[in-house]
């Protein structure tokens, strides 16, 4: 009777195993079909980046990090340098993470924003292709002792461009765009050593006049405003504070969270930066190493950066007015140490109340820069 069955049990296993391998396809043909829905048609075959990067040779790689590897490669057919981010299945970058760089980046178009060239879906692999930045990121620049040095004309430059991108994100585009992880080792480099801003997995898509904020907390610390970690708002407003540890990060060469020299301490940059200016001289935390470089800019960026890390949200201003200071357009308005030492919850006071009886709350707008 057992033997008679046995065809019967070995048929029956055999179209369970069919129908879960079938539910299964249909599952990754549905879930196919809704990636390329949101993010578009893929750009680019495996095999096409396979060769491109001599098989993902270990002589490619640029990079590596929590996501996976980046690797160089050169496109067979046009001969075009690209940067291909192979994410691993066990990134902490997963697939949504994964879908809105590509629905974002893979739309706008911006000088000093790194453009998203393309995509690939492969199996349980994911693959973005953007323009090669063949200089690298600009943190390896800032704390690598074997990259060359950067000069003050080139941070500036990088600053100015970096603050034109997010303009454009906040602003410009159809869309509110927030980064939320705007820091030096998310700005790559091209081959004129201008800055772009780099990796949007974590940015967020909202309509201009909406309540753009998100309720997730993420970047990376020593770049989150308080209001963010406090309440997991992201918004405009924590990108500008992102943007202020980022300028003075630049000017002064030192990391948003360190150690202090003379002991275990962290030290926390934008205390560092103010505690100096109270000291008298804000510049005295310009990079050492820039031996050349205009004190009447270099303390321009260094307030600005503070003003812009303001602990109160509507202290902080726009990106539109942060170009506008950058570029001499508009004077920033004069503000004393003691305002920027502002306990959280008073973040209902009038701005008037915050600053200096002598600060100058207006902005003069200049009619032609420098």
């Amino acid at each position: 009777m057992i033997a008679g069955g046995a065809p019967t049990i070995i048929a029956a296993v055999v179209l369970i195993v069919l129908a879960v391998l079938i539910c299964h396809h249909l599952r990754n043909s549905r879930e196919n079909k809704e990636f390329e829905i949101m993010c578009g048609p893929p750009a680019f075959t495996y095999k096409e980046l396979f060769t491109a990067t001599d098989g993902f040779n270990d002589k490619m790689l640029l990079g590596k990090g929590g996501f996976g590897r980046v690797y160089q490669g050169v496109l067979p057919n046009s001969g075009q340098s690209i940067a291909i981010k192979r994410v691993s299945p066990e990134s902490k970058q997963g697939k949504r993470e994964f879908m809105a760089e590509i629905s974002i980046l893979g739309r706008v178009r911006h000088r000093n924003l790194v453009q998203l060239l393309g995509y690939c879906q492969y199996k349980k692999e994911l693959l973005l292709v953007y323009d090669c930045m063949p200089n690298g990121s600009l943190d390896n620049y800032l704390y690598n002792m074997g990259k060359p040095f950067l000069d003050w004309a080139q941070r500036l430059r990088i600053i100015k461009g970096v603050a034109s991108g997010l303009c454009y994100l906040h602003e410009d585009w159809e869309r509110v765009i927030i980064h939320r992880d705007i820091k030096a080792s998310n700005v790559l480099l091209d081959n004129t050593m201008n800055g772009r801003l780099s990796d949007f997995g974590l940015a967020r898509l909202h309509d201009h006049g909406a309540d753009a904020h998100t309720t997730h907390v993420a970047g990376t610390w020593g770049y989150i405003a308080p209001e963010l970690a406090r309440l997991g708002k992201a918004t405009k407003a924590t990108d500008v504070f992102a943007f202020g540890i980022f300028m003075m990060e630049v000017v002064c060469g030192r990391r948003p969270i360190g150690v202090a020299v003379d002991g275990d301490e962290p030290l926390v940059l934008a205390d560092w930066v103010l505690s100096m200016w109270k000291s008298g001289s804000i510049t005295g935390s310009v990079d050492p190493k820039l031996e050349d470089y205009d004190k009447e800019d270099a303390e321009l960026v260094l307030k600005l950066g503070l003003l812009c890390s303001h602990s109160l949200p509507k202290m902080r201003p726009c990106m539109r007015l942060v170009i506008l200071y950058l570029e001499r357009g508009a004077r920033l308005p004069e503000f004393c140490p003691a305002s920027l030492s502002i306990d959280p919850s008073e973040q209902d006071k009038e701005i008037d109340q915050v600053l200096c009886p002598s600060g100058a709350t207006t902005i003069t707008i200049l009619s032609g820069g420098r």
